[in-house]
């Protein structure tokens, strides 16, 4: 039978708790159930230093109910009275559908739902491994405009072109006749970082290497 007390409000219903509790450490045995669940709900505040054995049961019980329950819980029904909410609901809310303590399950046995979707809940929690971003090796030729263009320079203008994600390779000077020579180099590009079509449209044949270079070409791509 579900222990009960009255008036838990005022001086002499906390007296007669505490003097119940002279011994104990929950209303019904060693472990806390629901008859401390709903006593301590009746109860306002932590009872005074007058109550010891009150004030010890009530740490006790907010220690346990804490981790689920940050405030006092809420209209449950003690000896014909119930803890009044802080925030009443307005008139327009539907009411809420009283439930038999009897059924109240504050304890009960984690179901498989729902170690599933606390299980959900910390994968989400963990960050995607970033895919890693491919790369590729290119070839590219880089014509001079005329026989009078400085190669040396040239290819120093090439290299100095620098972003994330290039890395600049072998390179050689190959004829191209009438005294031409143009420049093959290697490059290896992450590719999502470096377009190959923008690095020569926007870098490679505008100022300042247009003074040198007149166009460029992709000789050989290929992934890595």
């Amino acid at each position: 039978m579900a222990v009960t007390f009255s008036d838990l409000h005022t001086e002499s219903g906390l007296k007669s708790l505490d003097e119940f509790l002279a011994g104990k450490s929950y209303i019904s045995g060693d472990h806390i159930t629901k008859d401390d669940i709903k006593v301590y709900a009746a109860v306002l505040e932590k009872p005074g230093s007058a109550f010891p054995n009150a004030s010890k049961w009530y740490e006790s019980v907010s220690s346990h109910l804490a981790p689920s329950f940050p405030g006092k819980a809420v209209g449950v029904r003690i000896g014909g009275n119930s803890l009044p909410a802080e925030d009443t609901p307005s008139k327009e809310a539907a009411p809420a559908k009283e439930e038999d303590d009897d059924d109240l399950d504050l304890f009960g046995d984690e179901t498989e739902e729902d170690k599933k979707a606390a299980e959900e809940r910390e994968a989400a929690k963990k960050p995607a491994k970033k895919k890693e971003s491919g790369k590729s090796s290119v070839l590219l030729d880089v014509k001079p405009w005329d026989d009078e263009t400085d190669m040396k320079k040239l290819e120093e203008a090439v290299r100095s072109i620098e972003m994330p994600g290039l890395l600049w390779g072998a390179s050689k000077l190959v004829p191209v006749g009438y005294g031409i020579k143009k420049l093959q180099i290697m490059m290896t590009i992450v590719d999502d970082l470096v377009s190959v079509d923008t690095l020569i449209e926007e870098r490679l044949t505008v100022e300042p290497c247009n003074e040198y270079i007149q166009s460029c070409d992709i000789v050989a791509f290929n992934k890595i």
